[in-house]
């Protein structure tokens, strides 16, 4: 089990407190009381961006209760005159409009397409070079300071095979290099150590991504045939991507959320 999943252990055991949805609804309750006083509070820079925060929130809201509403209804168009004679079982159905829900429909399953290959981490730090590489300096003379040892955790292949010292520029060292990962499955709930295939994407630079420098909001690749995974015609998900949640040169694994 990871270490900070000690509240989630508690919880399953034990259950929650008795009055927790009690506490819950009156808390939700007090939330837009809170979120004024606030708003009365603030003053300047911090006003304007929390009130231009508050404003795109109600517009949205808005705008989803709308949609909404417009799907049950049924428009009548008394402004159409239909050209010729209408058949009559036509007569009782007074051309009624449907474009405005069929577009909100579109837009909507647009949406939930896009949502559905979100990343967990959508915005992570930025890692600059003189964090990740330290600078080596090699022979007798002190201006040679050509090579540079990766300071994070990297991934490398089965049959990685390291260049001869002379022409090695970017040195992993063997206690930073990991083969599996701890993937969760977020709609299984559960965590699996899997063997890592690839790292597909650093957002930091593509550098790291060629060298399989691994840092949080990595893009990794792994093995899930144990899990057991097929698709509909029957054969078995054999890699699957995955994304770092956690910062793996301090925690001494690599903590990752399944991309389903």
């Amino acid at each position: 089990m990871p270490q900070n999943e000690h509240i989630e252990l508690h919880r399953k055991r034990h259950g929650r407190q008795l009055n927790y949805h009690e506490k819950k609804r009156k808390r939700e309750g007090r939330l837009p009381h809170k979120m004024a006083d606030k708003a009365k509070k603030l003053r300047g820079l911090r006003a304007k961006l929390y009130n231009k925060k508050r404003h795109s929130e109600k517009v949205q809201m808005r705008k989803t209760i709308k949609m909404h509403e417009e799907r049950r209804t049924k428009k009548k168009e008394t402004d159409v005159v239909p050209d010729g004679a209408v058949p009559t079982y036509l007569l009782d159905r007074e051309g009624q409009s449907r474009a405005k829900v069929l577009c909100n429909m579109v837009k909507q399953k647009r949406k939930e397409k896009a949502g559905k290959w979100d990343v967990p981490l959508p915005k992570v730090r930025g890692v600059g070079e003189a964090e990740v590489f330290k600078v080596v300096r090699t022979g007798k003379s002190k201006r040679k300071a050509w090579k540079r040892m990766v300071t994070k955790v990297t991934y490398v292949g089965e049959g990685f095979t390291r260049k001869p010292p002379k022409f090695e520029r970017f040195i992993r060292p063997m206690a930073l290099r990991f083969r599996k990962a701890h993937v969760t499955h977020p709609e299984l709930k559960a965590t699996f150590c899997l063997p890592m295939i690839g790292v597909k994407k650093n957002p930091s630079s593509p550098m790291y991504t060629s060298l399989g420098v691994i840092t949080k909001g990595t893009i990794i690749e792994v093995n899930i045939s144990e899990l057991g995974l097929v698709t509909q015609g029957g054969k078995v998900i054999w890699g699957k991507y995955a994304q770092v949640t956690n910062h793996p040169e301090n925690d001494g694994c690599i903590n990752a959320v399944l991309l389903v």
